[in-house]
């Protein structure tokens, strides 16, 4: 792994670099992205980086700035050969006090690379018992307050399953930890809307775009019991089928996610 923080590229990618008074450590003030890296080539770059931006304004940070980003990116990827592998950017609140309220410094810019392992074709996930707030100042942005998600994640491993999945306070689906839920009812491709409080998935809007589907807010009882197949989308995962909800076996490599599949594979290369 390779990391560049500030502008200063790293001997040692584990050595300590970030302040203890840094907001995005001590109460997880801040936003990330991460870019998959095919055959050294970032995918759906721009997109993340607009996504980057989004998130900081949402969350009331300063917009980093691009060039410095691209510079970070290129630092750690320079000399670094990756067949299949991903790039994080993370963009926090900077030196601030011990609490939630900011500090007036610069914000905090680090920028990683490393190697990834290819997920399985299919994947079984589990419903949590702890709903996504679609209400809540964080709705929808890609924030590094993760602790909900560990847990979630925590509670998934210990079900035999590799992701969670939420429903929103209104007892809608509405997405993984690291995920967007793609399910078919009666032949037709369905996702949650961005009002569920889901994350604007990257991948989500490239499978709407290349693929079709129609955005909808169903119960996640109804989902589960009804979908005839479903798959996961995201950066690191493309497109996952699903063989086991809960306690329901579904075909996880059903016609249409098969057909998603290829149609994923055959237009990758268009962003890369």
């Amino acid at each position: 792994m390779r990391t560049w923080v500030n502008g200063e590229l790293l001997s040692d990618p584990d050595a300590p670099a970030v302040a203890a008074r840094d907001h995005g450590l001590t109460v997880g003030d801040g936003v990330f992205e991460v870019v998959k890296v095919v055959d050294g080539r970032l995918f759906a770059l721009d997109p993340h980086l607009e996504r980057l931006a989004r998130s900081a304004r949402g969350l009331g940070l300063p917009e980093p700035e691009p060039y410095a980003v691209r510079r970070g990116i290129g630092a750690v990827l320079e000399g670094e050969p990756l067949s299949l592998g991903r790039v994080r950017v993370t963009w926090t609140g900077g030196l601030s006090p011990l609490g939630s309220d900011r500090g007036d410094g610069p914000a905090t810019l680090v920028v990683s690379a490393a190697q990834m392992d290819v997920w399985p074709d299919t994947t079984a996930v589990a419903t949590v018992p702890w709903p996504r707030n679609e209400r809540g100042a964080l709705a929808g942005l890609k924030t590094t307050s993760y602790g909900e998600n560990v847990r979630a994640l925590a509670f998934a491993h210990d079900h035999g399953a590799s992701e969670a999945v939420f429903a929103n306070l209104q007892g809608n689906l509405c997405e993984g930890t690291g995920t967007n839920v793609f399910y078919v009812v009666d032949g037709e491709l369905r996702t949650p809307t961005l009002e569920s409080g889901c994350l604007a998935g990257i991948t989500r809007r490239l499978v709407l775009d290349w693929f079709g589907g129609v955005e909808v807010d169903e119960p996640i009882e109804a989902v589960v019991e009804q979908a005839s197949e479903a798959f996961l989308a995201s950066t690191t995962r493309d497109v996952q089928g699903i063989h086991r909800w809960d306690d329901r076996e579904l075909p996880g490599a059903g016609p249409v996610t098969t057909e998603v599949r290829k149609v994923w594979q055959e237009r990758e290369p268009e962003l890369l």
